[in-house]
């Protein structure tokens, strides 16, 4: 569990690795209704849309970020603001690792801002993001 009085400015957030499959993709964009070809017909996405591969899905990757940061305070804090844009796209078969650094303390409201990011495997920020959480004081 994270200990406010001992996090400082610079620390890292734990880092996880995700590599999606084709059945993970499926399922994803099943459960948000979202049937864009590209993130799961591959033959459409290289054909028609002329991506190399399958595309893992912008908003998959925000929700491994908040999961970054939700994993990271578990019941210790809440997330209270959340922001991220995928700047890069990320193809079928890669694996990104998400991650984030402390940017600011705050000792009098409790509130730690985080800078979170998504990369690919050649270390490129491919999603940046920020968060804000709050733990009590």
């Amino acid at each position: 569990m994270v200990d406010f009085s001992t996090l400082k400015v610079g620390d890292a957030l734990p880092e996880r690795s995700y590599t999606a499959t084709n059945v993970s993709l499926f399922c994803y964009n099943a459960a948000i209704w979202n049937p864009h070809r590209i993130h799961y017909d591959e033959r459409y996405t290289t054909d028609v849309e002329k991506h190399p591969g399958v595309v893992i899905d912008g908003p998959l990757q925000g929700d491994w970020l908040s999961q970054a940061v939700t994993n990271w305070i578990g019941d210790a804090g809440t997330l209270v603001s959340f922001g991220y844009s995928n700047r890069k796209a990320s193809y079928l078969g890669e694996t990104l690792t998400s991650g984030g650094t402390i940017t600011s303390i705050d000792p009098a409201t409790g509130e730690v801002g985080v800078d979170i990011h998504i990369r690919n495997e050649q270390d490129e920020v491919t999603s940046p993001g920020s968060a804000v959480v709050r733990f009590p004081v």
